[in-house]
């Protein structure tokens, strides 16, 4: 069965003309340009929208990867800080990135005389709440993925088997998604929030994410990560360093990281991260 949906994915993008892929380095975009590529050579290119919600650590990986695999692969601004809808973080707030993203890619597209756009959406995107969806559908953004009814857990086994190494990455969002819905986003803030979760990332955590509710941080980690905040001098490194930062309190959420996140409330604000 893997190997029959490998088969109608190759079907789908051998019928496009050429593909402008909304590349970032994760999981399903890396694989759909891998076969893309294989599928359709220099036809086949990646677009990465670069702006301050893209942390600079997964936008160095993102290009590393494409030029280990000899990708095409360019970089475009994207401006959605400049749209005070997705500023003002509301709740479909994704929808207003996502069609900032897909307008440049559309005038890209044109631009270098492309015919179609994709995205890495799979089946299981559809279960998600993901307004970014009502965009990629305005913009006519085709979903190789989701129409060769490939689920995330496919994508990562046939990642496994091509030898791509974001066949068992943590999933990621853009550092929009650190905030509390109605709770303005700015760019030092997106700072603050890339700069506390690289030293997570230094000192070996591997799925965590960091909350931003002003001066307050909140850590979530994978369960299997718990343990480490035992050590007193992790504890004591992070909490320093947070302050470095302006964090005045910093705290570990007794909760695991998880992809979807049931809204709660904290400091007066709702969050969830849906993308």
């Amino acid at each position: 069965m893997l190997q029959q949906k490998l088969a109608q994915l190759k079907q789908i993008l051998a019928s496009f003309p050429d593909v402008v892929i909304a590349y970032s380095g994760g999981v399903d975009s890396t694989f759909l340009l891998k076969v893309a590529t294989d599928v359709l050579g220099k036809k086949a290119v990646g677009v990465i929208g670069v702006s301050p919600s893209l942390a600079q650590a997964e936008l160095q990986e993102a290009l590393r990867i494409a030029r280990e695999f000899n990708w095409t692969v360019v970089t475009i601004p994207t401006h959605e800080m400049e749209d005070p809808n997705y500023v003002q973080n509301p709740q479909n707030r994704c929808y207003f990135c996502k069609k900032e993203l897909f307008g440049e890619l559309f005038d890209f597209a044109r631009s270098r005389g492309f015919h179609v756009i994709a995205d890495g959406t799979n089946v299981d995107d559809l279960g998600d709440t993901r307004p970014g969806l009502k965009a990629a559908a305005e913009f006519d953004v085709r979903s190789p993925l989701k129409e060769a009814g490939l689920h995330k857990q496919e994508i990562r086994e046939l990642s496994r088997l091509m030898g791509l190494p974001t066949w068992n990455k943590p999933e990621m969002a853009c550092l929009s998604s650190r905030f509390p819905t109605g709770v303005p986003i700015t760019e030092a803030k997106l700072r603050q929030v890339e700069a506390a979760e690289s030293i997570l990332r230094t000192l070996g955590f591997r799925q965590f994410r960091v909350r931003h509710h002003e001066t307050l941080a909140r850590i979530e980690v994978a369960p299997e990560e718990w343990t480490r905040w035992l050590d007193e001098a992790l504890r004591e490194t992070v909490h320093r360093e947070f302050r470095a930062l302006g964090y005045r309190h910093v705290t570990l959420d007794v909760r695991p990281y998880q992809r979807k996140l049931t809204p709660i409330q904290i400091v007066g604000h709702r969050q969830d991260e849906s993308h």
